[in-house]
């Protein structure tokens, strides 16, 4: 049973922090305006806007140290409620070695991002049974149309998420426990840092990865027994897709059907999650039921 931490309400202090890249100071100014105007507080970390190497010189926010300190500094205060990632971009991976997993347990609170920070995501709920969330980063809040939809999610005062606009490859009902993400991030995960596949219900997206790897990652996953083991199959936006030098021959959604021939469950494509304007968020590690193109959390 995953542990859900305590939902947000209004006037609670939300911590912003860079696990993966910087943000810019404009997007990270009117994303704060943005949620304080929505009846929140929020901290902005100083390693948010840190540089690692020379001025202007990388795009990563900081090192690893300062990441970890950052992201430990949240945990441990009383009067921070929840943890949003500032933005994706690489290499969140790097810090799941230097995560104090008990002090996560000890310390439950809303964590949500996507992108790069699937990475993160899965290994804390993986390793803690803690739940969290899949959703929009500080610089995506000014163009995610769900944002409000998405906060009451947050707050436990929506249930149901209807993924408009979802093409439905095999209809059907599942449940199981919600994982994934970034395809290609998940693909590169240890074991270790995945919740159990067994009967879960898996949703994956990406941006601006080659047809070739895609097929290669849904391969691995198919042989690895992943895709057998889920319930149901939720694939979202995969924007900007590339297909360069001899053709491939295959679209997504012959990749798709090809990988899950002989699926039992019902599976989705083009549901409205990923790198595009929309963006649901969706709780890593809770027990979820989809039912058609709507998802009950």
């Amino acid at each position: 049973m995953s542990k859900q931490p305590s939902p947000l309400k209004a006037g609670d202090t939300i911590g912003v922090m860079s696990p993966s890249s910087r943000i810019d100071r404009a997007d990270l100014d009117a994303a704060c305006a943005l949620l304080s105007s929505k009846g929140y507080r929020v901290a902005v970390h100083p390693q948010t806007i840190a540089y690692s190497g020379p001025e202007h010189g990388t795009q990563y926010a900081g090192t690893v140290e300062e990441k970890i300190r950052a992201f430990h500094d949240f945990l441990r205060d009383p009067n921070i409620n929840a943890i949003f990632f500032a933005t994706g971009g690489q290499r969140s991976a790097i810090l799941i070695d230097h995560l104090d997993f008990k002090l996560i347990t000890a310390n439950p609170k809303i964590i949500m991002g996507f992108s790069d920070n699937t990475a993160l995501l899965n290994a804390i709920t993986a390793r803690t049974g803690i739940e969290t969330w899949h959703g929009p980063t500080l610089r995506r809040m000014m163009k995610n149309p769900q944002l409000d939809f998405n906060l009451s999610l947050l707050s436990g005062t929506q249930n149901d998420i209807v993924l408009s606009g979802a093409k439905i490859l095999q209809d059907g009902t599942a449940k199981g426990i919600l994982i994934g993400g970034n395809l290609s991030v998940f693909a590169s995960l240890h074991k270790a840092d995945c919740a159990e596949p067994k009967r879960s219900i898996l949703f994956f997206e990406d941006i601006g990865e080659e047809l070739t790897t895609i097929d290669r990652h849904l391969i691995s996953m198919r042989r690895s027994g992943l895709l057998e083991k889920a319930s149901g199959l939720i694939f979202g936006q995969f924007t900007d897709s590339k297909d360069t030098g001899t053709p491939f021959g295959l679209g997504l959604e012959d990749i798709i059907r090809e990988h899950t021939t002989g699926f039992k469950g019902p599976i989705l494509m083009n549901a409205p999650f990923g790198h595009d304007a929309d963006l649901f968020a969706l709780p890593i590690g809770r027990v979820t039921s989809l039912k058609g193109a709507v998802l009950t959390i």
